[in-house]
């Protein structure tokens, strides 16, 4: 057991989840203290171990099976390899999960009861245990039997027809989010739904079971633009649909050009206006600058935001006039010195190589078995008295199979032995 003052000190999670939305919750309970179990195919493993390159480098650098996907989706885990599809493994389990606060899945729906793994097979074992299942669409509905994948989710729950440049713009067309957000969005939200139920556990000795479904986290997340088309849209059918890199409800509020480098190579930056009284700082700096006198602040048509999301395609042009004549340097000096929300566009290099960002800790460094020193992404979460835990580097595949069934079951060599041998464990 690790002994520490964190969160989640004394809990215990057994995590039967693979990919993505499962892993990201555990890894949050993981780093939060929580003494987390996951469970793999004794052979392959979870399916990310595989989905490189990039992987891990050894010490000689040379590519491990240690893929980057995986690693950075398991940290603060212990990893035991056993066939849940066997009788025996199944049996292990159970008896795991006796000494467990929660239990988390993502199989398809009705897989865990073939296995007898579900939550009613498992509550009769630990009333108190919180389940948390996480598929595609959920554990009901006439979705229900299909595999739900991030990709397809961003497509079904609206996000893509947001995301891209605006049809009668070159490139315009639906576009994904680069990093798969509809999987991470549900991590997140079952990482708050398991907490509220472990809280109530407490409280009351009763466990629940949590249906998450990506396709219910995907159409919650589309946020204001969902309450945008339920508010006003249903009724005078104006859809929210995709504004590249502007804002449906607020001017300006896009990337716009700059003047080019020395190299002549196109440069863009953020301008982020979200009121009137910064919409006036912003026109000011653009007057300083060209030594003109602009009174869009004053002109009817632009002094209010509404106004200006009206009148979007009359002022977005003249501002990109603008903007085009002074360097991506000179506007963010300009803008940050007169409070006016901005900012560049760092590709990832340029993100981990930031002052601020590294002055945050959000990359640290770990001990791996294949390799001294693996740098992975932080935790973001700060907690001042009970801060988040750096335990140990992700697990290879089986890791500590013996020490958990040795620690909680009380296995002896014997017996470990023979379900090896079997090949229920590894």
């Amino acid at each position: 057991m690790f002994n520490s003052s964190h969160s989640l000190d004394g809990i215990r999670v057994l995590d039967l989840s693979r990919v993505l939305a499962g892993p990201w919750c555990t890894q949050n309970l993981g780093d939060l203290g929580a003494d987390v179990i996951k469970v793999e195919r004794p052979g392959s493993g979870d399916d990310t171990r595989t989905w490189g390159p990039p992987f891990l480098p050894d010490a000689d650098g040379q590519d491990t099976d240690q893929a980057a996907y995986y690693l950075g989706t398991n940290r603060n885990k212990r990893a035991i390899a056993c066939d849940i599809a066997s009788e025996q493994g199944q049996a292990l389990i159970k008896q795991l999960v006796a000494h467990c606060h929660i239990f988390v899945e993502n199989f398809k729906v009705g897989d865990m009861a073939r296995y007898g793994l579900d939550f009613d097979s498992l509550k009769a074992i630990n009333p108190a245990l919180v389940y948390c299942s996480i598929t595609g669409f959920g554990q009901s509905g006439p979705y229900k039997d299909r595999a739900g994948y991030d990709y397809a989710i961003q497509g079904m729950g609206g996000l893509m027809s947001l995301t891209g440049e605006r049809d009668d713009l070159p490139g315009g067309g639906p576009q994904k989010v680069g990093v798969a957000v509809a999987d991470l969005f549900t991590g997140m939200y079952a990482t708050v739904g398991i907490l509220a139920a472990l809280r109530f556990a407490e409280s009351s000795g009763q466990g629940q079971h949590i249906d998450m479904a990506l396709l219910d986290t995907q159409v919650a997340m589309l946020a204001n633009l969902g309450a945008n088309y339920l508010v006003s849209g249903k009724q005078t059918g104006k859809v929210p649909g995709r504004a590249g890199n502007a804002h449906i409800n607020i001017v300006p509020y896009q990337v716009f050009e700059t003047l080019s480098d020395e190299q002549g190579h196109a440069q863009y930056m953020i301008v982020a206006v979200g009121n009137d009284g910064q919409f006036a700082k912003f026109a000011n700096v653009l007057a300083a600058t060209m030594g003109e006198t602009i009174d869009w602040a004053t002109d009817p048509r632009y002094a209010t935001n509404a106004n200006r999301v009206r009148h979007r395609d009359t002022l977005v042009p003249a501002i990109e006039a603008v903007m085009r004549l002074r360097s991506k340097a000179h506007w963010l000096n300009a803008f940050e010195t007169a409070k006016v929300p901005c900012g560049p566009i760092n590709s990832v290099d340029e993100v981990f190589d930031d002052a601020h960002v590294q002055s945050r800790d959000m990359v640290q460094h770990w001990k791996h078995a294949l390799n001294p020193d693996v740098a992975l992404v932080a935790s973001p979460l700060k907690l001042s008295v009970t801060p988040v835990v750096q335990r140990h580097a992700p697990p290879t595949l089986g890791q500590h199979t013996t020490e958990v069934l040795q620690e909680l079951l009380a296995l002896s060599a014997g017996e470990l032995s023979a379900l090896r041998a079997s090949g229920v464990i590894a």
